[in-house]
C-alpha cells in the first residue's frame, strides 16, 4: 500500500513537471513569434500587415497559429490580424485580469475559432504618437494537451509495471523469508499431532536459536509429565500391598467393623485402579506409538453384542469407513466404543445405528478427528440427564444391568487423548453419543 502511495504521488509529480516544462517551452516559442510581431509593428504601422514571421501556420487559415494586433487608444479599436485567424478575433487577456511576468508578458488559454484550445501571449507596447497596441500571439494548445497526455501514459504504463514487479518482488521475497518460520509451524503441528518428538531438519542461523529452544521446551514439558506420571504410578502401586494386606484381615473377622474395611479397601482398590489406567492412557496419548483401525474393531463389538442381544431381536446398523484409524490403542478403543454401544443396546427398542466418519480439520495444520456415532431408538434423555450420567457410578435407572461407569469410563479416556464425548438427541427418537477422537 505505502509503495502504491509513493508510486502514484511520484507519478503526479512527474506529470506536473513534464506539463510545466511543456508548457514553458511553448511559451518560449511564443515570446520569439511575439518579439518578431512587435518589431515589425515598431518598423512600419503596416508592416506586420502581411504576417511575414517566417511561419506559413500564420497564412493557414485556422491552422491553430494566429497573430493579432490591436490599437487600444481609438475608438473604435482598430484590429489587424493573420491571414489564419480568417476573419475572427483572439479574446484578449488584458481584460481578463491575467497579470504580466517579468518581461511585461500575459500568458494564459482562450478559445480561438471553432472553440480551438490555444495558448497566448499577449503584450501592450506604445509608440507614443503612433498610439498604444496590444500585440497577441496563439498557438494551438492540443500539442501541449497530447504530448502531456503521451508522456502521462508512458509514465503511468512504467510505473504499473515497476508496482507489479515490485509486488511480485516483495512477495517472493516474504515467501521465500518464511519460509523457515513455515517448516517451525508445520513441524510444531506434527508434534502436536503426536506424529513428531521434536523439531528436525535444517533451519537458518536466525530461526536455528527458536527451534533449538522449542525443542527443549517440549524436552522439558515430556520430562515433567513422565516424572509426574511416574510419581502416580509408583504410590498407586505402593498402596496395593497395603490394602490387600487390610483386605486379608478383614477377611477373617464378620463384624461391622471388618465389612465396613472390606467396603472402603475395595473402593481404594477401584481408584487405585482407575488412576492407574489413566497414566497408562496418557502415556499412550502422549507418545501416540500406535494407530488402530476402527472399522475391524467396532465390527468384532458388534458381532459379539448381537449375540448378548440376540433374544431383544435388535438391529445393529453400521456405516464405517474403513480408512480411518484411531491414534492410540487397541484395547482403549474397544473400551470406550463397547461402553457406548454396550449402553445404545440396552436402552434401544429394536434399533442401534454406528456410523464413523472423518472430522473436517479448520486448519491444513490442525490436528485430525473422527467422530464415532451412535444412535438408539431408546426413550432418549433430557439435556439435565445427559450431563448426569456422564458423572461415574450414576444411573438412572437401576433396573438395567450395569456399574453406571460406562458413560464416566469413555468421557474420561476420551478426554485423555485429546477428544471428547458429546451426548444429544438422535434422529431415530432415542439418545446420540458422539465420540470425537484424534485419526491418525
Amino acid at each position: 500500500m505505502v509503495t502504491s502511495l509513493v508510486l502514484l504521488a511520484t507519478g503526479i509529480g512527474l506529470s506536473s513537471l513534464y506539463s510545466g516544462a511543456l508548457e514553458r517551452a511553448f511559451d518560449r516559442r511564443l515570446a520569439i513569434y511575439l518579439k518578431a510581431l512587435v518589431a515589425a509593428v515598431a518598423v512600419s504601422e503596416s508592416g506586420a500587415e502581411d504576417g511575414d514571421l517566417g511561419e506559413p501556420l500564420f497564412d493557414l487559415p485556422l491552422s491553430g497559429w494566429y497573430w493579432q494586433v490591436v490599437r487600444v487608444d481609438s475608438s473604435p479599436a482598430e484590429v489587424r490580424a493573420s491571414r489564419s485567424l480568417f476573419g475572427s478575433t483572439l479574446l484578449r487577456l488584458d481584460q481578463r485580469a491575467v497579470p504580466e511576468d517579468a518581461d511585461g508578458i500575459r500568458h494564459g488559454y482562450v478559445a480561438g475559432p471553432g472553440e480551438q484550445p490555444l495558448r497566448l501571449a499577449e503584450r501592450t507596447i506604445d509608440l507614443g504618437e503612433d498610439g498604444r497596441l496590444l500585440v497577441a500571439v496563439g498557438g494551438d494548445a492540443r500539442e501541449i494537451v497530447e504530448e502531456s497526455a503521451g508522456f502521462n501514459l508512458a509514465i503511468g504504463t512504467t510505473f504499473a509495471g515497476l508496482g507489479l514487479l515490485l509486488v511480485l518482488t516483495t512477495l517472493f521475497q516474504v515467501g521465500y523469508g518464511l519460509r523457515p518460520l513455515q517448516a517451525l509451524s508445520k513441524g510444531l503441528a506434527a508434534i502436536r499431532a503426536g506424529t513428531a518428538d521434536r523439531l528436525e531438519g535444517p533451519f537458518p542461523r536466525e530461526v536455528a536459536p527458536l527451534a533449538r529452544e522449542m525443542n527443549a521446551l517440549v524436552a522439558a514439558n515430556r520430562e515433567v509429565v513422565e516424572r509426574a506420571r511416574t510419581h502416580v504410578g509408583n504410590l498407586a502401586h505402593a498402596l496395593k500391598t497395603p490394602l490387600s494386606v487390610l483386605l486379608n484381615e478383614a477377611a477373617g473377622r464378620d463384624d461391622a467393623l471388618a465389612a465396613k474395611v472390606r467396603e472402603q479397601v475395595a473402593v481404594m482398590r477401584e481408584q487405585v485402579g482407575h488412576h492407574l489406567d489413566r497414566a497408562r492412557i496418557a502415556a499412550a496419548a502422549a507418545h501416540v506409538a500406535s494407530l488402530t483401525e476402527v472399522a475391524p474393531a467396532i465390527a468384532a463389538l458388534v458381532r459379539t453384542l448381537e449375540k448378548i442381544h440376540a433374544g431383544r431381536g435388535l438391529t445393529f446398523a453400521t456405516a464405517l469407513d474403513p480408512d480411518l484409524k484411531f491414534r492410540g490403542e487397541r484395547h482403549d478403543l474397544d473400551e470406550m466404543i463397547g461402553n457406548l454401544i454396550d449402553n445404545a443396546a440396552k436402552w434401544a427398542s429394536s434399533r442401534v445405528e454406528i456410523e464413523v466418519l472423518a472430522e473436517p480439520a479448520a486448519h491444513a495444520l490442525d490436528r485430525r478427528f473422527l467422530r464415532v456415532v451412535i444412535d438408539d431408538d431408546g426413550p432418549g434423555l433430557t439435556a439435565d440427564q445427559r450431563e448426569a450420567v456422564a458423572k461415574r457410578g450414576k444411573r438412572l435407572d437401576e433396573t438395567k444391568p450395569g456399574s453406571g461407569f460406562g458413560l464416566a469410563i469413555a468421557v474420561e479416556t476420551a478426554t485423555e487423548y485429546g477428544g471428547r464425548l458429546v451426548l444429544g438427541a438422535a434422529p431415530i427418537g432415542g439418545l446420540r453419543a458422539e465420540l470425537i477422537l484424534p485419526a491418525g
